[in-house]
């Protein structure tokens, strides 16, 4: 055989059905690292999508447990030995083991009874007879006078507190913020403004329990179609926690700058919605 045979040989060797083996190891090579890489993004969805599913449910029994927890160690030091179903347990079995929820059950019930007694006469003798003796007492019955119009106000069958939520304008003119909703502004500051006062609570993030009072005209805000859950959510996930928009194809396509035209009709809508409740 000659030289050029067997050039042409190993040319033929080499050619496509007989691929170079530099080439397929550097295949081989760039498949398998494909894979590992498929395989370490499956393992990190799989524990962002365990960390979604067990962070709520521990997030929510660690609050539950301290809540218990903190009645609990509060009320059943309260509850007299001979009623305490601990005293008996420990009893039978040799050993304590602290029913939990118990100080939060007795609580229940205190608080039930106590409902049902101011229903009749002599409760309402003892309450008028209780708050008169408070309202006598120069601090106490500040504090006692308005946590108790507070309450009144939110727990009444028709109350309107906190059952819209808005958006207003603030801190300034093209800046929007979620604000709820507490009632119609009344006294003093709504009869020295000429215009009709909403009043306005307007949360912070993430703490929604502190925020600011505002005498919003009804004219600057816009009621929204999210519940007040959803609108509360959003605030204290900073945004990260959107509700999806509800509304008809034809109502997503009209951005709305007021609610001047609509704002009486969804007021009186809201009242309607709140008298079936």
């Amino acid at each position: 055989m000659t030289d050029d045979e067997n050039d042409n040989k190993l040319e033929n060797t080499e050619g496509p059905d007989n691929p170079d083996p530099g080439a397929t190891d550097s295949a081989s090579h760039e498949e398998k690292r494909v894979k590992a890489l498929s395989f370490t993004g499956r393992l990190r969805a799989y524990f962002l999508a365990g960390i979604l599913v067990t962070a709520p449910l521990a997030i929510t029994i660690a609050l539950a447990s301290w809540l218990i927890e903190f009645v609990d160690s509060r009320i059943v030091p309260l509850i007299p030995l001979r009623y305490n179903p601990d005293v008996y347990l420990k009893e039978y079995l040799g050993y304590e083991i602290g029913i939990p929820g118990l100080g939060l059950v007795v609580l229940i019930v205190f608080i039930t009874l106590v409902g049902a007694m101011t229903a009749g006469f002599l409760g309402r003798i003892l309450i008028r007879f209780s708050e008169n003796m408070l309202n006598r007492m120069p601090v106490i019955r500040s504090i006692y006078g308005a946590s108790k119009q507070i309450l009144e106000t939110v727990l009444k069958n028709q109350s309107s507190a906190f059952r819209q939520a808005v958006l207003v304008e603030y801190p300034r003119r093209g800046i929007w913020a979620v604000a709820f909703i507490t009632g119609r502004t009344e006294g003093e500051v709504q009869n020295l403004i000429a215009d009709d006062l909403i009043n306005i609570f307007l949360p912070t993030t993430p703490n929604p329990t502190s925020g600011f009072l505002l005498f919003v005209p009804k004219e600057d805000m816009i009621l929204l179609d999210m519940s007040v859950e959803e609108a509360i959510k959003m605030v204290i996930s900073g945004g990260i926690v959107t509700p999806a928009d509800r509304r008809s194809a034809a109502l997503k396509g009209t951005p709305v700058t007021g609610s001047r035209e609509t704002w009486e009709e969804r007021w009186q809508e809201s009242a309607a919605n709140r008298n079936e409740e």
